[in-house]
């Protein structure tokens, strides 16, 4: 199978026919350009990403373009989705007070990387675009460098180290010790987690749900019904959780991005 061919594989394989299972892999989150702009090759998963952020930026506009004081059903979904996030994440995280003004950021951070996700389980895209680690990578980076911005903006330069280093004085001897472990926690491991958590289970999920409807139709012959049966089972059972990973692992970035921006914002790392 070659690296081009995402999902390709002889429809005449079968167990029981002398072909081997067509296990899928890496090959799978390969896709050939389907179009080139401006010297720039797009593939499937930049143009699912691109319709991803259409869709949020055209359900919020649609949403909220015209507000009515008794609102309609497109302004009401709007409305329990923004305030879901702004109450249940970022006034819980970062406060009513100091996390107001980061509610628009973190509400479109949070519908763009589901949105992303969902392609999972849609027809025809089937792929969630999360399962890329460039992905979820370029978001990681755009709230590293909020967290740092604000780091610096809110404690000056020296106070900035001090707060990305837990530098404290009462820790003593070890203090060196901790101020390390600090800054390469934070300066590094930080967004290096952030972004590798959404990127690895969207990539299981994807993976697993690949493999049981491969397995579904490979082992479609003779006695091997019975087990393709059991395979199905499996798809609609990985396919049902998940769409409940999908809105976790948004929940989860979304998470730790307000946490990051909670401790630039307090007085001690």
């Amino acid at each position: 199978m070659s690296a081009d061919q995402t999902l390709a594989f002889d429809p005449d394989c079968h167990i029981f026919t002398g072909c081997g299972f067509p296990a899928p892999g890496l090959h799978t989150f390969m896709y050939e350009p389907i179009a080139t702009v401006g010297g720039i090759d797009i593939t499937k998963p930049m143009l699912l990403a691109l319709i991803s952020s259409l869709v949020v930026v055209g359900f919020f506009w649609a949403a909220f373009a015209k507000p009515k004081l008794i609102p309609g059903k497109m302004q009401m979904v709007g409305e329990a989705g923004y305030d879901f996030v702004r109450r249940g994440i970022v006034y819980e995280i970062i406060g009513k007070k100091d996390g107001e003004k980061y509610v628009p950021f973190m509400v479109s951070l949070f519908f763009f990387v589901w949105i992303m996700n969902l392609w999972s389980i849609i027809p025809l895209a089937q792929f969630p675009v999360t399962s890329l680690i460039a992905f979820p990578a370029a978001l990681a980076l755009i709230v590293y460098v909020v967290w740092v911005s604000l780091t610096f903006k809110k404690h000056g330069f020296v106070g900035g180290w001090k707060n990305i280093t837990g530098y404290d004085k009462s820790l003593g001897p070890i203090l060196p010790l901790i101020m390390f472990l600090e800054f390469f926690s934070n300066l590094i491991i930080r967004p290096f987690t952030h972004a590798v958590r959404l990127f690895a289970n969207m990539f299981a999920g994807h993976l697993l749900i690949v493999m049981f409807s491969l397995a579904s139709w490979y082992l479609l012959n003779g006695i091997g019904v019975v087990y393709a049966a059991t395979s199905f089972v499996m798809v609609l059972v990985m396919t049902a959780f998940e769409l409940f990973i999908q809105a976790v692992q948004a929940y989860v970035f979304v998470l730790l991005a307000c946490s990051y921006v909670q401790g630039a914002l307090s007085e001690h790392h």
